[in-house]
């Protein structure tokens, strides 16, 4: 394909030399955000495990030799109770603007893998051309929450870091993710019940740049958030985290907190629709420390 210009554009996976050229088109894109967090992400893309044959950092757009067009891409395969699934987070996009009517290109790249489960948290500005792509909502909105002031919370439990042995059954495989969250600098916890260990990821955050927040990275369902929100509750105000920031649909009725609708609206495409409290191995779980 070629640019206004008559220059050739053609999209490619990234390689390691193409590193240095996305980091100045994200300083262009992204003057908000320190070439550091690139840096980091980029680190961490390299180390992860990516499934064979899929590619390890993303897609590249370059005309006449430069890059003009990137698209970050973390893809993992996840155990669930139920097997393994492919699933790709989207962790950054851009493109320089005389080339923005060729974005088209990167999205035919990343989407072409259809064993893949991809998910995108997109801006009001480009909602349009996600749902244009295919992708469906599946998350409307966010609850912020006081948990230690929800109702019928269990009491008889122990909270043990990631890292510690929690005497009673649990996944390998969720060890492993609780594990590599903590690596990434994320709160991973278990709450240790008679009868099992039960996974728990938060990350760290202030909402609005001031107000200190625990958000909810991984956990086995909803349900066991509201059934050891108090507990939890008391774990992260004694670490300056009151309130809790849960992907929602509507108001949790067990917990004190308010529902805002269509804050950060996550949306999928593929053969396995993701659940609500699953955003593990995400740009929010990995970059944003």
């Amino acid at each position: 394909m070629l640019s206004p210009q008559g220059l050739r554009i053609n999209s490619r996976e990234i390689a390691d030399s193409d590193i240095g050229g996305i980091l100045d088109l994200f300083a262009r894109g992204y003057p908000y955000r320190a070439r550091e967090y690139w840096v980091k992400a980029f680190d961490l893309l390299a180390k992860h495990p990516t499934p064979p044959g899929l590619p390890k950092y993303g897609y590249a757009m370059e005309c006449d030799g430069a890059i003009v067009g990137v698209m970050l891409l973390i893809f993992t395969k996840l155990q669930t109770e139920n097997g393994s699934v492919i699933r790709c987070a989207f962790g950054g996009w851009c493109v320089d603007p005389e080339f923005r009517s060729h974005a088209p290109l990167l999205a035919l790249k990343a989407l072409k893998h259809k064993e893949a489960t991809y998910i995108s948290v997109p801006g009001p500005e480009i909602r349009s051309i996600v749902e244009a792509q295919g992708f469906k909502q599946y998350c409307r909105g966010q609850f912020i929450g006081v948990p230690i002031l929800t109702r019928g919370s269990i009491a008889q439990v122990r909270i043990v870091e990631a890292g510690t042995d929690p005497g009673a059954p649990f996944e390998p495989y969720e060890r492993d993710l609780l594990l590599a969250h903590a690596g990434y600098g994320c709160l991973s916890l278990w709450c240790v019940t008679a009868e099992r260990a039960h996974p728990f990821v938060f990350d760290p955050l202030n909402v609005r740049g001031f107000i200190p927040c625990a958000r909810l990275i991984y956990c086995r369902s909803i349900d066991e958030v509201v059934r050891f929100a108090r507990p939890l509750g008391w774990h992260l105000l004694r670490r300056g985290r009151p309130l809790m920031v849960l992907d929602a649909n509507g108001p949790i009725p067990a917990m004190a907190g308010k529902y805002f609708d269509d804050s950060r609206p996550k949306y999928f495409k593929g053969p396995v629709p993701p659940r609500l409290g699953d955003m593990a191995y995400t740009h929010f779980a990995m970059f944003e420390r």
